[in-house]
């Protein structure tokens, strides 16, 4: 848990597709000879006109035989692997420079990136989702003692309302809930 930290939720930016395609730019020269399956620019950066914490998200998309050497091709082009984050089947990579990005080396079809492609393609095409979302997370955002694990909890109830026009199962959509707000 991060205490202490702000959280900054800024205005959508037009710049934020263009950043997401010069990284995957440097990530697909990177992942050369990786069998790779995509390359997708997923949280609220990637949803025009939503309100967002200024970094990039990037799910680098493999097979689950094709994990490690993505890791190892993307530790060459010098990120740092973090392990899973407590997240299963989704690799934690710290970028090496700007822009600010979180990168994940993700399982194809997994529950992770059906979610976050889900949640984006969703709010892509429901702007009376994306602005209720982009209020939430702006209010959240107001608290300065807020930590990380709370505004993920607090923003939990408006993206069940978004999954609930997703093809997950209910199974999968509580465990999306108890994974984002800890219970």
């Amino acid at each position: 848990m991060l205490t202490g930290v702000a959280i900054t939720v800024v205005p959508y930016s037009p710049e934020w597709p263009k950043l997401f395609a010069g990284v995957a730019d440097d990530l697909t020269r990177a992942l050369r000879g990786v069998p790779v399956v995509a390359v997708e620019h997923v949280g609220s950066t990637s949803v025009p006109g939503l309100a967002a914490k200024p970094v990039i998200d990037i799910d680098v998309i493999v097979e689950r035989e094709d994990v490690r050497a993505a890791i190892a091709a993307l530790v060459r082009a010098g990120y740092t692997h973090r392990g899973d984050l407590g997240v299963t089947d989704r690799e934690s990579m710290a970028e090496p420079d700007t822009p600010r990005r979180n990168v994940y080396v993700c399982v194809a079809g997994t529950l992770h990136v059906r979610n976050h492609l889900a949640v984006r393609d969703i709010l892509r095409r429901r702007p009376d989702l994306r602005d209720r979302y982009a209020a939430v997370k702006t209010a959240l955002a107001q608290d300065p003692e807020l930590d990380i694990d709370a505004y993920l909890a607090g923003k939990s109830p408006v993206l069940q309302d978004v999954l609930a026009e997703s093809d997950l199962t209910e199974d999968e959509k509580d465990a999306i809930f108890r994974l984002n707000t800890g219970a």
